[in-house]
């Protein structure tokens, strides 16, 4: 190497030689004059020589032997045109991967597989550890979901037309996504979850889009994974409904477009990419949740596209749902009975805003004992690292305690009504 960078600075850079010329002079005397010299890169490349400044390659020469870099797909183009054709590309298989390479490239230092970020990527899927506890499914919620599902992953096997989106709706608060999320956890499903606050941006066509992304993203959940997945949205009339005199935009309706879309092709999903003969899609089902879907557009909720399921509890159904609810708090089934029937015509989330409303007391309780509401926020947010908050004993859940709550409950409601029929009476009477 030292000989290397000698020669080499010795060839590159102006060298100065001497030569003998002769002097015009009487004597004839010989006088050393210097001769500067520097060598530059010739503007015409002999035919042996490959020009750095250009991308072309010697015909016939390959990377490597083994290289599978410019093996020929079924359009003629190599594996790297094909990646970099794709605007976004979803293909996370490319990288060193355990079990696909040699271990000894693969390591232990950051983890099994060099893809660091294949698990953050991951992270748009939702799984269900903080659901701890023994929760009650109702039987026909559960059948009608899981049906649902396999229906979806064993369509190419029947002979008959699947829709892809399967519609939940019902009255606020009956359960419909926490009912569907206790079917994911026990079938260990890991779904891509949306709201309805996704539906709308300030730039047209993004709301599709990442509709489409989410979508191919639980299809890579089945691929690369090996676990179900599947493309849920919550509330999805909130996003797409027609209530009154609300405006419908573009994003409205490129919505509505996309998912059209993927009911009619759910296995061509384009993200801005080229289409490919050997883009694929895995088809996964699409659950969607709301309250009236009278508000969508209806050709999007068209038997062929959307299977809908109308999800009323009935009495039993709350009852052991309730009851699985304060089962660790000691209240008996039957106290459960008395509590359905002293509240009848209560939506599921109001039996769980009972035992929520009976910590007010204790809560208050406690914000006195650490030095009431002057030194809260010191004693909340400005403890040192190791010092731990004060000991928060939670009530004792009791008939009495869950029907003084209930009441209260029932107290806002009217007053909620109350006002409410008052509004709609002024504005009568202004018209």
């Amino acid at each position: 190497m030292a000989l290397f960078n000698a020669l080499s600075s010795s060839l590159f850079r102006p060298q100065t030689f001497f030569t003998k010329i002769p002097s015009i002079s009487s004597h004839n005397r010989i006088s050393q004059l210097p001769l500067t010299l520097s060598c530059s890169t010739s503007k015409s490349p002999s035919p042996d020589f490959d020009d750095e400044r250009t991308d072309k390659k010697r015909p016939n020469q390959r990377l490597s032997e083994q290289s599978s870099w410019e093996a020929k797909d079924l359009e003629g183009r190599d594996y790297l045109y094909r990646l970099g054709k794709e605007a976004d590309n979803m293909n996370i298989a490319v990288g060193a991967r355990d079990g696909v390479i040699d271990p000894l490239f693969a390591g232990n230092f950051l983890g099994r597989d060099s893809d660091i970020v294949f698990d953050y990527r991951q992270k748009v899927t939702r799984s269900f550890e903080y659901l701890k506890g023994d929760y009650y499914i109702a039987p026909v919620f559960l059948d009608k979901v899981v049906c649902f599902i396999v229906k979806n992953y064993i369509a190419h096997l029947l002979n008959t037309k699947v829709p892809l989106i399967l519609g939940i709706w019902g009255g606020k608060g009956q359960g419909k996504s926490f009912q569907t999320e206790l079917i994911f956890q026990a079938m260990g499903i890991e779904p891509v979850i949306m709201s309805a606050g996704e539906l709308e941006s300030e730039r047209a066509g993004e709301p599709g889009k990442l509709i489409r992304e989410r979508y191919r993203t639980a299809s890579q959940v089945v691929q690369n994974q090996g676990k179900m997945s599947c493309l849920m949205i919550n509330d999805i009339d909130a996003g797409l409904g027609r209530f009154g005199n609300t405006q419908m935009t573009v994003n409205n309706q490129i919505v509505v477009g996309t998912l059209m879309n993927l009911s009619d092709n759910p296995t061509r999903v384009s993200i801005g990419q080229d289409w490919r003969e050997s883009d694929v899609t895995n088809r996964v089902p699409i659950i969607v949740t709301g309250n009236d879907f009278s508000t969508i557009y209806a050709p999007l909720i068209r038997d062929g596209r959307m299977e809908k399921f109308y999800w009323q509890p009935d009495r039993e159904d709350i009852v052991n749902i309730v009851h699985r609810m304060y089962e660790e708090d000691g209240v008996s089934r039957d106290e459960v009975i008395s509590i359905v029937n002293t509240f009848p015509n209560q939506a599921l989330d109001f039996y769980g805003a009972l035992r929520s409303r009976t910590y007010d007391k204790s809560i208050s309780k406690w914000i006195d004992d650490i030095g009431g509401v002057e030194n809260l926020g010191d004693t909340l947010l400005k403890r040192r690292k190791n010092e731990e908050l004060p000991v928060f004993t939670p009530p004792r859940q009791t008939l009495e305690a869950l029907l003084e709550s209930g009441y209260s409950l029932i107290k806002e409601q009217q007053l909620i009504m109350e006002n409410k029929l008052s509004k709609e009476y002024m504005k009568n009477i202004d018209d």
